[in-house]
């Protein structure tokens, strides 16, 4: 989180959590989030992204956890592989891969996207890495062969892999106005701290699995 206030409690994405002392903040496992513009809190304060709000989270649950932001703006799978041991440095317990939305914009391959998954799991594993895979569903009112395969590959690696699915990151903030930005794509921070609450449970067990 970016800070902590004096009557100890902090505040991320509209959720009071008790404070975390700096002996605590320093013992707690680190998390990586490898993403894109929506993890990085796009249009937001870094208080209100995508990290601030899962560690607030996981507080909440009670498997505090210090959250790094290795998200990149525009950044597609392809990307993610390219960059996933700098994403994830050393003594890293878990990273959330929350890749794919660039993807789908751009009209990728499918099995492009798988592979691009494959690696960036492959290599977060060989480290000791625990992953959570979170999924990007085309939307509905496209559907057809690409939809099914799109959003095959995420299922697919997860099943190779054994690894913690979610299959939709965005689900029930996708296309809703009331959790979105103006430009209709970028969560605003209501939408982030859905998404947060969806996650959380998901990265706790991780926590517990590593």
């Amino acid at each position: 989180m970016s800070s902590i206030s004096r009557r100890g409690v902090v505040a991320a994405a509209g959720l009071a959590v008790p404070a975390v002392s700096q002996a605590a903040q320093t013992a707690a496992r680190r998390v990586a989030v490898l993403g894109d513009s929506i993890t990085t809190g796009y249009g937001l304060p870094q208080s209100q992204a995508l990290p601030a709000a899962l560690q607030s989270e996981l507080a909440r649950l009670g498997a505090p956890a210090r959250v790094l932001g290795a998200g990149v703006d525009g950044s597609t799978t392809a990307g993610g592989a390219a960059r996933v041991d700098r994403a994830a440095p050393k003594g890293t317990a878990v990273c959330v891969v929350a890749l794919g939305g660039n993807d789908l914009l751009t009209g990728a391959e499918p099995r492009a996207v798988a592979r691009n998954l494959d690696l960036i799991v492959r290599r977060l594993k060989a480290r000791g890495v625990t992953v959570v895979l979170a999924g990007v569903r085309v939307p509905s009112l496209i559907g057809g062969d690409y939809a099914r395969a799109f959003n095959g590959a995420f299922a697919e690696v997860a099943r190779t892999h054994d690894v913690i699915f979610l299959p939709d990151l965005l689900e029930g903030v996708a296309l809703n106005p009331r959790l979105n930005q103006r430009d209709g794509i970028h969560p605003n921070a209501a939408g982030v701290a859905v998404i947060a609450r969806r996650l959380a449970p998901l990265v706790a067990r991780a926590l517990r699995a590593g």
